[in-house]
């Protein structure tokens, strides 16, 4: 099935980085700072969670306090899934971003290894920093909005805690998906639209990809592990949504 070929994806780009153990150090530098930092922002908003449920769920001050207690844990369980949706992509964003000489070696390496040597950026490497820039800032405000679909599920007894984490999971992969093929894509002087395009057509090997990426997230410290293997991965589906071989050529 294609979903499970998105999620072989991921494990090929994990093969990839271990043939080059030099590059997979480098590519896990910016992700384990960007953790540091992101994990200082978490430990913040599960400090103050409580009282943000509270404020959230100020209508419920005059209800009785059985309701009142459950309507404001659902909240805080729903604005932690919110910050977790919104935490992974932007997440990915910053370490794209911070890291952007390493991670461009390793899909560099990803595209030499499928038989072709990539592509120089078209509108120069200093325009395409910035338009990668504008293409992540535009795709975590469109998380947010999703975030907040999902933060008003959330506050659905049962359903918030059972459909719901399906469904961000798999919005979060799209996401992700979204944002980790972004190098071999620019690299051709391809923006965002032109991404969902290419994977509107490959939808379900980029959301297996993409959510196996998401659930590797979860596991503590799987990020800095699983950041260039995610990588080198988003390069063969980019290859793949572009029409290009992402497979190894055989040897002559």
């Amino acid at each position: 099935m294609a979903y499970f070929d998105g999620v072989r994806l991921l494990g090929r780009g994990l093969g990839l980085v271990l043939r080059t153990p030099r590059l997979l150090v480098l590519g896990m530098v910016p992700v384990a700072i960007t953790l540091v930092l992101f994990l200082i922002g978490l430990g913040v908003l599960l400090f103050f969670l409580a009282d943000l449920a509270t404020a959230m769920t100020w209508f419920a001050s005059d209800w009785p306090q059985s309701p009142r207690t459950l309507i404001r844990v659902l909240a805080g369980v729903a604005v932690v899934g919110v910050a977790m949706l919104l935490g992974v992509v932007s997440f990915t964003a910053v370490t794209l971003v911070v890291g952007e000489p390493f991670y461009e070696r390793i899909s560099a390496r990803a595209e030499q290894w499928c038989g072709e040597g990539p592509q120089q950026p078209e509108p120069g490497a200093w325009r395409s920093l910035r338009d990668g820039l504008v293409d992540s800032a535009r795709l975590v405000a469109v998380a947010a909005v999703a975030g907040l679909g999902m933060f008003l599920a959330g506050l659905m007894p049962a359903v918030g805690q059972t459909v719901v984490p399906v469904v961000a999971a798999t919005i979060t992969g799209w996401f992700l998906a979204l944002e980790l093929v972004g190098i071999p894509f620019s690299r051709r002087g391809l923006r965002l639209p032109d991404r969902r395009r290419a994977l509107a057509a490959h939808r379900p090997a980029a959301l297996g990809f993409g959510t196996a990426v998401f659930l590797c997230f979860l596991v503590p410290g799987g990020a800095v592990l699983v950041m260039p293997a995610a990588v080198a991965g988003g390069t063969l589906l980019a290859r793949r949504a572009l029409g290009l071989p992402d497979h190894q050529p055989p040897a002559r």
